[in-house]
């Protein structure tokens, strides 16, 4: 017997509609082509230690359930508050503090958060979709199918995907490990203006809170295009950057890679998901900006539609 919903995706938008569906009632099943659930909320083990190589931190924003969320996440010991301040380092080196709002960090790494709100639900890993249409999934019955993924990924599975003619655009995100710290205590992360390579630097050691010699490099998509084939090629180049940025001597004792061919949108549809009967898509391009807490907010509230429905 087919389930009520079955959601292709198993990112936070994606299990953010399995839970709301799902607490509603409905028989929700969540395929999901990777080994473990995530997307781009993705944690890697790196040199004995869990590395964020996905998104860089979350923020609560002004809505209530997510509010709620993120307070049992931390109570839980899954979430912590990082800090409220970056750098920003402009064109001509110079460093200034930017205040802004609480970003959060999770210290098992993002993924933990994904994975804790996965508990409970019926999820099919290593689970590879090859076509979507209303009601089917590879031409079974599937109740109504939810694409929550990226658009240019959702238009590979079903002909007129909802969100395929948003524009995309790819990051590579590259770990650094010293063996010794070689920056500010105080650095947290930075934002990287008008540079060719490096759009964003984040001190990992400090949002995981273990004070571990390591920094998550995110280039800019210019760079990124350049090196999608084969992006360990990227690696000598984010080095040479990172250390002119922020004055590190020595080169790292180990680095990684890791490509988002699809990593943001370059702009949203304001819309909170999209629905229509059968087949219908949620994820951080449907609301007003890119960010964590848009892609669950967008889950919830269409796995809230499906469930009124």
């Amino acid at each position: 017997m087919a389930a009520d919903v079955t959601v292709i995706g198993g990112g936070i938008s994606g299990l953010a509609c399995a839970r709301a569906a799902t607490a509603a009632g409905l028989s929700v099943r969540v395929l999901d082509r990777g080994r473990r659930v995530g997307g781009r909320l993705a944690t890697r083990t790196l040199w004995g230690r869990p590395v964020d190589h996905g998104a860089s931190y979350f923020v609560v924003g002004d809505s209530a359930p997510f509010e709620e969320l993120v307070a049992g996440w931390q109570d839980g010991g899954l979430a912590r508050r990082w800090t409220d301040t970056f750098v920003v380092i402009g064109a001509d080196g110079s460093q200034t503090q930017k205040p802004g709002p609480m970003r959060w960090a999770a210290p098992q790494g993002l993924r933990s958060l994904a994975a804790d709100l996965a508990d409970g639900l019926d999820v099919h890993l290593e689970r590879t979709v090859e076509t979507v249409e209303p009601y089917r999934v590879d031409g079974q019955d599937a109740g109504e199918v939810v694409l929550a993924m990226p658009g240019p990924q959702a238009a590979r599975l079903a002909d007129a995907a909802p969100g395929a003619d948003i524009e995309w655009e790819p990051v590579i995100a590259v770990a650094l490990r010293w063996d010794r710290r070689q920056w500010p205590e105080d650095l947290h992360g930075a934002f990287v203006d008008d540079h060719p390579d490096v759009s964003f630097i984040a001190d990992d050691g400090d949002r995981r809170g273990d004070a571990a010699p390591v920094l998550v490099v995110h280039t800019t998509a210019q760079r990124a295009r350049q090196h999608l084939d084969d992006p360990m090629t990227v690696i000598p180049i984010v080095v040479g950057a990172t250390r002119r940025l922020l004055g590190i001597r020595d080169a790292p004792a180990e680095t990684f890679a890791h490509r988002w061919t699809f990593a943001r949108p370059v702009q949203t549809s304001g819309a909170p998901y999209d629905r229509s009967p059968g087949l219908s898509a949620c994820g951080d391009a449907w609301g007003e900006s890119p960010a964590v807490r848009t892609a669950w907010g967008s889950g919830h509230a269409l796995g809230l539609a499906l469930a009124a429905s």
